[in-house]
């Protein structure tokens, strides 16, 4: 559903505590720092997108944590690269158990139709932004709304990839 997707980090020591406080125990700062370093490698690419679209929470788990995690990265990426942040046209509009809670098999089903795209303003190329991928399956469902919704091209930016294991 994506054409490209970056990551960062492996996510593993120390990496892996970082996020984990950051989304876990609100450490934002680790945000404003990953965020951060993202920009510096994001900022060599040659296509920038039009907007960048953190992946959205359901309201249920903005308000169990207060904050989103990929908002929060995704704010200094688009504050040194000058690209808009978009957060109103894309909706988490089903609650799912977390992804690193389930089996592979069972990842696709739970984010599967959990997003909408509203009115979307004519973006031609997007960047999906999260903090961790594994599967990719979040990534291909809030992608597949997108292209549903007319957009081209979709990168996904995430700071840490996650090795499966099998």
């Amino acid at each position: 559903m994506f054409a490209n997707s970056l990551a960062l980090f492996r996510y593993e020591p120390p990496l892996d505590r970082l996020i984990q406080d950051l989304k876990f125990h609100g450490q934002l700062r680790y945000a404003r720092l990953l965020g951060t370093l993202m920009a510096e490698h994001i900022g060599q690419l040659s296509q920038p997108p039009d907007c960048i679209i953190p992946v959205p929470l359901h309201r249920r788990r903005l308000r169990e944590r207060g904050f989103n995690q990929a908002l929060e990265l995704a704010r200094p990426i688009a504050r040194q690269l000058d690209i808009d942040i978009d957060t109103r046209h894309c909706q988490r509009v089903r609650y799912t158990h977390g992804q690193a809670d389930l089996p592979l098999a069972r990842r696709q089903a739970n984010v599967r139709r959990a997003f909408r795209v509203d009115r979307q303003p004519g973006w031609r190329h997007v960047a999906i932004i999260d903090d961790v991928m594994t599967s990719g399956q979040t990534a291909n469902a809030l992608a597949r709304a997108l292209q549903q919704a007319g957009v081209e091209t979709i990168s996904v930016w995430s700071c840490c990839r996650a090795t499966l294991e099998w």
